[in-house]
């Protein structure tokens, strides 16, 4: 085994996407000689040129659509939005055109564009990029939407997403980048199902992203009393592997959802929802949420800390679903 960053797997996903495919081209702000704001794709310029690794201006809406002509030109772009908040400024791009464009051609044209950006809080970039909009996202048919939450699956579900006939959004938490894992070999990962990452009988705990670690320590502690909790990373969050999550809640009759963002129309009260609608006789609680705080994000560190789900609060909105605490 190779002890690998989530940082590194994702640039050698990328890396190896390009040596593998020539149509593979990286495109976004600061990609090329300065190597990525999180060093994703440091040396990528290096290593296969400048036609292949652009660095653009800083104009999203202009730069997704040249990914989309690439696209729709026979190649096969990655463009790397700098982080989610930016990709504000492309949604038109991606909504409008990336993922209309099959319907509206009646199949005659599919835009094979892969769009990763980073997302989410807890690194002190305050209210305007702290954001974790997946929900937005995952809202729009058309579009295929995956959270990476393991070093195995920010390198392998980049190669599966480029292979996708349509476009595909890769959130990657900026809390994962620097996480470790020891791993086996690196290869491409299904993008359509989630995980069961923590087999349990006592309750299901369903999450994504930059949650899953902090679900992960949760479990650990509670299993110290005796709560042994079903953790499901969905890692697909369009279109949502529903199948997995409402077997794992028939088993233990019990859910809490996991999810960094705000509570009001949120993705955690989508998969609430799908729980009410395909499992409601097999609960013997109320689904709970555990959510970030309705606040824009605080810039000072023991608040946005206190803003965001950590450990201890889904080990409480455990507690009181399994009927140890009021």
């Amino acid at each position: 085994m190779t002890k690998t960053t989530y940082r590194s797997a994702v640039h050698d996903g990328i890396r190896d996407a390009m040596a593998a495919d020539d149509r593979v081209l990286l495109m976004g702000e600061d990609v090329g000689a300065y190597g990525g704001t999180y060093a994703a794709s440091k040396g990528l310029l290096a290593e296969f040129g400048p036609d292949r690794v652009r660095d653009t201006p800083l104009s999203e809406l202009g730069f997704v659509g040249v990914g989309i002509g690439a696209a729709l030109g026979g190649l096969r772009p990655i463009v790397e939005v700098m982080t989610v908040n930016f990709s504000l400024l492309a949604l038109d791009q991606i909504v409008n055109t990336a993922a209309a464009l099959r319907h509206m051609s009646g199949g005659q044209f599919s835009v094979p564009l892969v769009v990763r950006m980073a997302t989410g809080a807890g690194r002190q970039l305050a209210a305007q990029h702290s954001h974790s909009l997946e929900c937005w996202f995952a809202h729009i048919p058309g579009i295929r939407v995956v959270a990476p939450a393991t070093v195995e699956d920010a390198y392998g579900m980049l190669a599966t997403a480029l292979a996708d006939p349509d476009p595909v959004v890769i959130f990657e938490h900026v809390g994962l980048y620097n996480a470790a894992a020891d791993v086996d070999a690196l290869g491409p990962t299904d993008i359509s199902t989630a995980a069961v990452r923590r087999p349990g009988s006592d309750v299901t705990v369903i999450t994504y992203g930059g949650c899953l670690p902090k679900v992960l320590d949760a479990a650990d502690e509670l299993a110290v009393g005796g709560v042994e909790c079903e953790v499901i990373d969905l890692r697909a969050l369009r279109p949502l592997d529903t199948d997995t999550f409402v077997a794992s809640v028939r088993r233990t009759h019990r859910a809490v959802v996991v999810d960094e963002g705000w509570r009001t129309g949120s993705l955690a009260g989508e998969i609430s929802a799908q729980l009410m609608e395909n499992a409601f006789f097999d609960l013997d609680a109320p689904v709970a949420r555990v959510c970030t705080a309705e606040v824009p994000i605080p810039y000072a560190k023991h608040l946005e800390q206190a803003a965001l789900p950590q450990p201890e609060m889904i080990v409480d909105a455990i507690r009181v679903v399994v009927g140890q605490r009021s």
